[in-house]
């Protein structure tokens, strides 16, 4: 099963930590001092803000999904597009959780990420190999 991904930075997270719950109807799933995510089923989202010091807005989207099986099936997705600003990571630490990733960089420069989540990990994390072009939590 896949769930889709969106990655929000934010200049105030208890200020969106509220909006964000009023609008879900739910506290998040993951809170930390500079992180929360919301991972719903109704809608099927894997959603999570950050406030670590880079520009509010839009940080990047993604896939996440269940098992490398999926994950190879969206990287040969994402080979088909051929778009210059591909990177993989093995075992990524990056948003409190440790993942195998596939990342590319939409036309309009929007970072995408295809991710199998393997386990939580007590830090952020600081992977930096994903597209030069992207901007993104895991880049700082």
């Amino acid at each position: 099963m896949k769930r889709f991904h969106i990655h929000i930075a934010v200049d105030n997270l208890q200020d969106n930590i509220r909006f964000y719950s009023a609008l879900f109807g739910a506290d998040p799933t993951v809170s930390k001092s500079d992180y929360a995510k919301w991972m719903l089923e109704d809608p099927f989202i894997n959603f999570a803000i950050s406030a670590r010091g880079v520009k509010p807005g839009l940080d990047h989207v993604g896939v996440q999904v269940d098992s490398d099986e999926e994950l190879k099936e969206m990287n040969n997705r994402l080979i088909k597009v051929d778009l210059p600003a591909a990177a993989e990571q093995h075992k990524a630490q990056c948003c409190y959780a440790a993942s195998n990733k596939y990342w590319v960089v939409d036309p309009q420069g929007i970072p995408w990420e295809a991710f199998h989540s393997l386990k939580t990990i007590p830090v952020f994390g600081q992977d930096t190999s994903i597209p030069a072009k992207a901007k993104s939590c895991c880049a700082a």
